[in-house]
Parts: C-alpha cells; sequence; structure tokens
C-alpha cells in the first residue's frame, strides 16, 4: 500500500496525465501526494548565449513553477486527496537525479511521471528525465506515456 506519491509536474499534457492517473491511486490507497517542480538553472544557461538575463529568467522559472504547483494543489485538493507542494531547484545536473533524490529525502512510496516517450534521435537529444528517474529511484515508479 503507497502512503506517499511523488508526482514532478512541468505543466505538460503528460504531466497533467501522470498527475491524473497519481491521483487515482491516491485516492484508491489513501496516500499523500507530494508535487513537485524542478527547475533547472543549468539548461537556462546553457540555452542563452548572453547572461544579462539569466537572473530575470530563472526568477520568472521560478514564479511560474510556484504557480503551477498551486494550480495544481487546489486541483487534488478539490478531490479530497492530502498534498504537500514544493519548488526545487537542480543544480548542475538534470531534473531525473533531483526528483529520484527528493524521493528519497521524503520518503516517498512511489514515483508517478509523465513521460514523451521519445525514441531515436530526439532522445539522444533531448534526453530523458524519465529514464534517469528508473534508472536512479529506490521506489517503484510508473510512467504515464503521452497520448499518441
Amino acid at each position: 500500500m503507497y502512503k506517499k506519491i511523488l508526482v514532478p509536474i512541468d505543466g505538460s499534457a503528460t504531466s497533467s496525465r501522470g498527475l491524473a492517473e497519481a491521483m487515482k491511486l491516491a485516492g484508491e490507497q489513501r496516500a499523500k501526494i507530494r508535487l513537485i517542480h524542478v527547475v533547472n538553472e543549468l539548461m537556462v544557461m546553457a540555452s542563452y548565449e548572453s547572461t544579462i538575463f539569466t537572473g530575470e529568467l530563472i526568477t520568472a522559472l521560478r514564479e511560474s513553477g510556484e504557480k503551477l504547483l498551486e494550480k495544481a494543489k487546489k486541483l487534488v485538493t478539490d478531490s479530497g486527496i492530502a498534498v504537500e507542494t514544493e519548488l526545487l531547484e537542480a543544480h548542475g545536473g538534470q531534473a531525473g537525479s533531483t526528483i529520484a533524490h527528493d524521493a528519497e529525502k521524503s520518503q516517498a512510496d512511489l514515483i508517478v511521471l509523465g513521460t514523451h516517450g521519445r525514441r531515436g534521435l530526439s532522445r539522444m537529444v533531448m534526453g530523458s528525465d524519465a529514464e534517469q528517474v528508473v534508472r536512479l529511484a529506490k521506489v517503484p515508479v510508473l510512467l504515464v506515456r503521452a497520448a499518441d
């Protein structure tokens, strides 16, 4: 039986599918949901040649992440499921390792996350946070595929 389900969210449709699945499980198991959003500063810095606006961009990403967490928290709370939220920052690495570390730190029993299911070149170029979570997590991971 699951007591705490970790659900990383990023605002995408795939992430929303993962949250919906986690809510079903949490309702059936009477589990608490832990919503997290990861701001990856390394991705921001690697994406922009000029660092003039990097600080402002990171601040905007944090604010956007907080809004996303609040919206998802309301959705979960309105469904009668206990929920906690936290904005996390990935310093110098991929979001996947931050997610796996948080699962251990927060004593989650399960991680539920959406995956785009990329294959081939796009997977090599974009990487896969979901794949990294599966490799690093010490608890079961439920991957919810994107809608076709």
